[in-house]
């Protein structure tokens, strides 16, 4: 029958079955890993993509190896082979083990923090965490993979010679073989092609991924859902946690760089405690100082009507990203410079030069293995010790439940304090989920039944009035920031990384990466700022205050906050520019606010 068959289609027919054939174990095997991995682990939210398609990919990229080795000299392909199970299987059980022991597959924080262990602390890390309950989860089931793995290998050593022996040369030998290499080959050409048309879009996102030349543009091809890369194996994601950690060292490289670039040529300490609260995820229009219809920020409310809180009203965020939003906010650099943030000087270090005693307190950013894209890049400078040891004198070790716990540190923390003090807060905010960013036993201001919105769902009402009742519990927490500086010649700052849409305009809460429209604008990127003058700074200071007073109504992106802080400690220096300090009389009120380096919001304002 198969004499009947084209000769060329025998041919291609066997020749696409050949890497396979020649390299059967291999494939079998890694398959099994594969498949292991991907139906056993969760992919984290930063890596999702429902159309992946790993079962196609995986056959594609086994077929792909087998089909490189097949020009690889028989006997250099056993030591290749051999490397690569070390590599794939040794990659998979850490990886399964992550996630097991941390809910989490392996990041770029988990290799960050694994180049910055010690053998010490390795040891001490083994001795805790892997122990004999671990042969009981998947970690278990990919040594057993290797266990019959390596049985299968004797087995065939041993029966080498019984399968030489074996006589394909009859006609009828032949012809079976020939068959069987036909259909298989017809086979695999089928799932070829089925496989490239179905993952060629994945393929070119990871290309796309590692070929960006800073962990930005990274970032921001991650964002984007529809088009972000799946890395759905092991192997992968070691790949990627590797070159994001390559990317940022060389921002790294680069700002310490910049501390050659900080001078300071005198400092009069305008206002010797400078507090600033940065806030997380909150949407400027559930603030009643910008005209929301529930009470959740009464303590604001009152503190401005009494004339102590100056709330500004056309402020914006230049990314709704908080890794982004940090970096351009601690950085000298401003948008529109033509250089990266990396290549300016971050401000606390000014501070620091300039006499400034600096202390850090966050609820959010500590080394962790389970943080993803954004807490990582943020983290790769601000936990970094050698930059953090430059920007800080005093810094919290500790994360909390609640924004509280920012308090209860900065009091454990205050007696650090010197005659002139810059002061940083990072809260949590109203970070997703929102029910978990309030103690439960924290009075609700806001429930479901309250929302006169015909539109909404009750579960949709529901995570509206829990958002809701995180701004009123973090209205409690910045009151009580402003109370411990009372009797102080001192200003309070709040300002939030970005906003968060809530059910405001449409039918979804969260945040969108795509082009930047007014409406995202509106929403996700206009953010509450407002400055607090104690007593004391009022009467020090009159005309300083009133230059806050008058400048209310200016328009500023939050790019530009280092200069208005420096101007406010009294610092000169060859950095400050006064064209970017929204209080000063020379401040440049026509600037271009470009949001995500696209699109200038003044152009999208109605």
């Amino acid at each position: 029958m198969f004499k009947r068959l084209p000769d060329n289609l025998l041919k291609w027919s066997g020749w696409l079955f050949s890497p396979i054939q020649q390299n059967g174990c291999l494939f079998v095997f890694m398959f099994a890993l594969g498949w292991l991995c991907i139906e056993t682990e969760t992919i984290p939210i930063g890596m999702r993509n429902k159309s992946a398609k790993p079962m196609l990919e995986l056959f594609l990229d086994l077929y792909v190896v087998c089909a490189v080795l097949m020009l690889v000299p028989r006997k250099v392909r056993l030591w290749v082979k051999a490397l690569l199970y070390v590599v794939l299987y040794g990659i998979a059980l850490i990886d399964m083990f992550c996630y097991e022991r941390f809910g989490s597959t392996l990041t770029p924080s988990m290799i960050m923090l694994a180049g910055e262990t010690t053998w010490q602390e390795t040891r001490e890390f083994l001795s805790g965490f892997v122990t004999p309950d671990v042969l009981k989860t998947g970690v278990g089931r990919i040594m057993l993979l290797m266990l019959a793995h390596l049985m299968w290998t004797i087995l065939r050593l041993l029966t080498a010679k019984m399968r030489r022996r074996q006589d394909w040369s009859s006609k009828r030998g032949q012809a079976v073989r020939t068959g069987i290499k036909t259909v298989s080959g017809c086979a695999v050409g089928c799932l070829l092609c089925y496989s490239i048309s179905e993952t060629w879009n994945n393929k070119v996102m990871m290309q796309r991924i590692f070929s960006c030349d800073t962990f930005g543009q990274v970032e921001r091809r991650m964002l984007v859902i529809e088009h972000r890369a799946n890395f759905y194996l092991p192997v992968y994601r070691a790949a990627f946690g590797i070159y994001s950690n390559w990317l940022t060292s060389r921002q790294i490289d680069r700002l310490e760089d910049t501390s050659k670039m900080v001078e300071v040529d005198s400092c009069s300490y305008r206002v010797p405690n400078i507090v600033l609260v940065i806030g997380e995820s909150y949407n400027k229009h559930h603030s009643q100082l910008y005209g929301y219809n529930m009470p959740v920020t009464p303590k604001q409310k009152a503190m401005a009507e009494e004339g102590s809180l100056v709330p500004f009203t056309d402020v914006v965020a230049p990314w709704n990203l908080t890794s982004y939003v940090f970096k351009y906010m601690f950085s000298m650099y401003a948008v529109g410079d033509s250089c990266e943030w990396c290549d300016r000087p971050l401000f606390p270090e000014v501070f620091r030069k300039a006499g400034y005693h600096v202390t850090f307190v966050t609820n959010q950013f500590k080394a962790d293995v389970k943080k993803y894209l954004s807490d990582f890049s943020i983290g790769s400078f601000i936990n970094k010790p050698e930059v953090s040891q430059r920007l800080f004198d005093t810094r919290n070790t500790n994360l909390h439940r609640y924004d509280d716990g920012v308090l209860k540190d900065y009091d454990s923390l205050q007696k650090e304090n010197t005659d002139h003090n810059l002061i940083i807060l990072h809260l949590m905010g109203s970070h997703l989920k929102y029910k978990l960013r309030y103690p439960k036993s924290l009075k609700s201001v806001t429930a479901a039944r309250m929302y006169q919105r015909r539109h909404l769902t009750r579960n949709q009402k529901e995570i509206l009035a829990q958002y809701d009742n995180s701004i009123y519990y973090n209205d409690s927490i910045v009151a009580a920031i402003t109370q411990r500086f009372k009797d102080k010649d001192a200003l309070v700052i709040y300002v939030p990384d970005h906003g968060e849409e809530v059910y405001d305009d449409g039918q979804m809460f969260g945040r969108k990466h795509s082009e930047v429209d007014y409406h995202i604008a509106h929403y996700e990127m206009e953010i509450p700022f407002w400055i607090w003058g104690s007593q004391q700074f009022m009467e020090k200071h009159p005309d300083d205050w009133q230059a806050i007073r008058n400048a209310k109504d200016r328009p500023m992106m939050t790019d530009a906050l280092p200069h208005l802080l420096l101007y406010l400690g009294g610092i000169s220096t060859p950095l400050y520019r006064e064209e970017l300090n929204v209080i000063s009389p020379a401040y440049n009120v026509n600037r271009p606010r470009i949001l995500r380096g696209e699109t200038d919001y003044n152009t999208l304002r109605k």
